[in-house]
């Protein structure tokens, strides 16, 4: 007589439901750490709760944004550098929030992989938090998925969702006020942020380098290290010159994420106008030149792939550009003037002159 075939666990198809439990209590201190006016209830429920009165908001519009971390998340998994992917994940939504004028919320994230550990999970949403920090936003909230069959051992990927508001009246651009003259204000970028980082990994692999290979542009650092700098967030160096007196006269903010300068400046515009953009005033971090001469990327193909240098363009009212500039740079920020929005029929809606100093 044959014996009888063991039951089978979710354990034994690959889940480990302990593990998760492991995770979650382990991070909980991470989130609390992210806790402000609005959100203080624990993790671990079915939804995260976020009161918009206790926040000060009068007459608030909601605004959302999610996004993820591309390719950059290879380069951690590869690297074993996993802390600051999350800081990433949290920039790409809460950047993209504030350009429309909003301060954000809360934050909500997607974590999936093919088997996990707890260390791992940790060692993201430390980042996570550390972004939510960056930025004010309230972590309320994830997901956690163990898929064995769908990704490889030691694969993950990232998604982030995040909540933003303004009062009524107060939301970006204003399209209305935009006029030939207006001023370009640039903010200095951490270096690649989160876009184009599969034209990255081509490059370094055309360079025939590990990750723990020294960094040629970034003395003192690897390869991977330099490469996962993490995306800047510029959340509350903008929110405190959109609201200082001299606010009133941003007009615009554009994301400077995959696309780069020609497609993301014009997202902003309204029709007929366009933007005639000083390559002279930008200056580039090293990571970009290396990348450019390892490559062999021409410089057109650099403006519409990466950031450049510049990861956030302010539309100004010219009376005021340096009243704003003042106020960005007392935040912390590295602020150029790069162009001037001009009357524009037909493409191209970015008009770059100069040379860029790669």
């Amino acid at each position: 007589m044959s014996d009888e075939k063991k039951g089978l666990t979710y354990a034994d198809a690959g889940v480990d439901i302990d593990a998760g439990n492991a995770m979650v209590e382990d991070i909980k201190p991470l989130v609390r750490a992210t806790r402000r006016p609005g959100a203080d209830a624990e993790i671990g429920g079915f939804g995260g709760l976020f009161d918009l009165k206790a926040a000060g908001f009068k007459d608030p519009i909601l605004v959302a944004a999610n996004d993820g971390v591309g390719t950059k998340v290879k380069i951690a998994i590869e690297s074993g550098k996993h802390d600051t992917i999350g800081i990433d994940l949290v920039a790409m939504c809460v950047n993209d929030l504030v350009v429309q004028g909003a301060e954000p919320l809360f934050f909500l994230d997607y974590f999936a992989t093919g088997k996990l550990t707890p260390e791992l999970g940790v060692a993201i949403v430390k980042g996570i938090a550390a972004g939510c920090q960056l930025s004010g936003a309230a972590l309320i909230g994830g997901e956690t998925a163990e898929m064995p069959g769908l990704y490889a051992r030691g694969d993950y990927d990232l998604a982030g969702f995040a909540v933003g508001a303004a009062e009524r009246g107060q939301l970006l651009p204003k399209l209305d006020a935009i006029n030939e003259g207006d001023v370009l204000l640039g903010l200095a970028s951490s270096g690649v942020h989160s876009n184009g980082y599969s034209l990255v990994r081509k490059i370094v692999e055309r360079a025939g380098l590990g990750w723990d290979a020294p960094a040629p542009f970034a003395p003192g650092k690897s390869l991977g290290e330099a490469l996962l700098e993490p995306t800047r967030i510029y959340v509350k160096s903008l929110l405190a010159a959109i609201r200082a007196p001299s606010g009133e006269g941003i007009k615009a903010l554009a994301h400077i994420t995959g696309g780069g300068f020609i497609d993301n400046i014009p997202r902003v515009l309204p029709e007929g106008f366009g933007v005639s953009l000083d390559l002279a005033k930008i200056t580039p971090p090293p990571v970009f030149g290396w990348l450019a001469k390892t490559g062999g990327v021409a410089e057109a193909e650099m403006l519409r792939t990466f950031n450049c240098g510049i990861g956030m363009v302010i539309v100004v009212e010219p009376a005021k550009a340096a009243a704003i500039a003042e106020t960005l740079r007392a935040a912390g920020e590295a602020v150029s003037e790069v162009g001037t929005i001009i009357r524009a029929e037909g493409e191209p809606l970015v008009r770059p002159f100069g040379e860029l100093s790669l």
